[in-house]
């Protein structure tokens, strides 16, 4: 229990890594939105009792428009088309009048007073109104933006590097297949550069109201940027130097995994390609945003006569679908006692990609629609070892959306932006050991013991540091110099013409990967 609890908590601060940002910006008095009245000011009749009732009352509301929007958020994501976009837009404009209208109640109450600490605690978590504290025209116009950019992103193509004229390969599944296997450096070049100049290069203008908006809101809220917003979620004045101290922990061991994996980019290449020093060209890595590095295992890994742990070619000669890899989660997570499925979940998720020419967000994501009964999950599943992995990870999202289902919708969520995803590597992780593939029959052989075992347990730690479920790791270097950069650049600069703020040329000095390939061809 005590190791998994120290895993939980490297997961938690790991996943939280966004947060992070170096520079000289300090927080301005106050940090945690509005405060409230003190009971010296307040009106007699909004007693700790008053506010109780209230709040009973907000939630039970809040529910309602929180399902609606959701609803209209996953038919846009499961669709994208204009007239589902205006409804998306519209519902979200609903919530966020309901949420500003209690919220100019709520802040009456002398909560910091209170007695009763729960109630206390929802209150403090409530005064901070978001992005809904905007005029209701630039809500509007900030929620367009966001959707704008999503559908640029999910309907992205690329033409073919092989045949230009076939010009309709999408992020899921072609280019991340292409990426997976092709060995082509130049291919896997043009595949790099072209998505980002058919994604990220066409929201670059609606990025910048983004982040002009997203500051105006925060400072609404009496914090001095979007950044102080984000950070606050982590209730921490330490955060930053937490991720600091646990950078400084894992760097040693990094080191030697990037100069590994760079010798054997190296020596498959050339030393054309990939240089004997610096940084990684990260298109070679074999995944869109050099995140999972398990797919280049097949030129990597050390001694190659040791069976592979690669369950991929037993998934497909068994027959698995989509539908059977969510099952056999299930199974996982019903064998920890933990709770099976809702029958909605099977109606209503979506596991496959559908083949019915809609566009729609592919990206894997768990969804909660509030009513404490519909849970879902939207993935364009592939039949491989990496997507059954995700399958495990998504529903570990789903199992604790059931654990705090009858909670406050307050409450109904991560303990802060990381612990969510922290849960659900954690549950990865199980799975993914060869003891638990051989108890569900995707890896043969027994485990021998020995230097042979000694052998595969070098090639296992190898191949785990660059799967999905590890994937904290060998990002943490670029985290730590691209989320920094993230913060100084757009959301604590005061001018959006010039997000260096002092910190891009040092900070690009220390990218491990190397991404101007992608960015500027050169």
């Amino acid at each position: 229990m005590k190791v998994l609890m120290g895993l939980l908590m490297w997961c938690v601060l790991a996943v939280g890594l966004v947060g992070a940002h170096c520079g000289r910006w300090q927080p301005k008095a106050p940090r945690h939105g509005f405060q409230g009245k003190s009971s010296s000011d307040s009106d007699p009749k909004y007693t700790e009792e008053e506010a109780a009732k209230f709040y009973d009352d907000y939630d039970a509301q809040a529910a309602l428009f929180l399902t609606k929007e959701t609803l209209a958020l996953w038919a846009y994501d499961s669709n994208i088309t204009d007239h589902n976009l205006q409804k998306k837009l519209a519902a979200s404009a609903e919530t966020a009048k309901y949420t500003k209208e209690s919220w100019s109640k709520l802040i009456k109450f002398p909560w910091k007073d209170f007695s009763d600490p729960e109630l206390k605690r929802k209150f403090k978590l409530s005064s901070v109104l978001g992005n809904a504290a905007l005029s209701e025209e630039d809500y509007n116009k900030l929620q367009s933006i966001v959707g704008e950019m999503s559908a640029i992103y999910s309907k992205a193509k690329i033409c073919s590097y092989q045949d230009k004229s076939k010009c309709d390969l999408s992020l899921e599944p072609e280019l991340t297949e292409l990426l997976m296997k092709s060995r082509d450096p130049e291919e896997l070049r043009h595949i790099w550069i072209e998505w980002r100049r058919n994604s990220g290069e066409k929201v670059k203008e609606q990025y910048k109201e983004y982040v002009a908006l997203s500051n105006k809101a925060a400072i609404m809220n009496n914090f001095d940027n979007a950044a102080a917003l984000w950070l606050n979620n982590y209730e921490s004045d330490e955060f930053r130097d937490q991720i600091g101290e646990l950078w400084h922990q894992l760097k040693p061991l990094y080191q030697q995994l990037h100069a590994y994996v760079r010798r054997h980019l190296r020596i498959k290449y050339g030393d054309g390609v990939v240089k004997a020093k610096g940084p990684i060209p990260a298109h070679l890595l074999g995944n869109m945003w050099a995140q999972t590095w398990g797919n280049i295992a097949d030129f990597m890994l050390p001694y190659p006569e040791r069976q592979s742990t690669d369950v991929t070619p037993n998934m497909i000669k068994q027959g698995y679908t989509a539908e059977r890899m969510f099952k056999l989660s299930e199974e996982f997570f019903t064998s920890l006692n933990l709770s099976a499925m809702p029958e909605m979940f099977w109606d209503k998720s979506i596991l496959e990609k559908p083949n019915d020419g809609r566009e729609l967000v592919c990206h894997a994501s768990a969804w909660d629609f509030y009513d404490r009964k519909d849970f879902r999950i939207k993935q364009c599943t592939r039949i491989n070892q990496e997507d059954l992995y995700t399958a495990h990870h998504e529903m570990g999202h789903v199992q604790y959306f059931l654990q705090y289902k009858h909670q406050p919708i307050v409450f109904r969520t991560g303990a802060n932006d990381g612990f969510h995803e922290a849960i659900g590597d954690v549950m990865s992780l199980s799975v993914s050991t060869p003891k638990h593939l051989r108890t569900i029959g995707l890896l043969e052989g027994k485990l021998k013991i020995g230097f042979l075992q000694s052998k595969r347990k070098v090639k296992k730690i190898l191949q785990r540091s660059r799967q999905k479920r590890t994937r904290r790791l060998h990002t943490r270097p670029r985290s730590t110099t691209c989320s920094p950069l993230r913060w100084t650049k757009s959301l604590s600069c005061p001018s959006l013409t010039n997000w260096t703020c002092g910190a891009g040329t040092s900070l690009k000095e220390k990218l491990p990967l190397k991404t101007t390939t992608a960015t500027s061809g050169n």
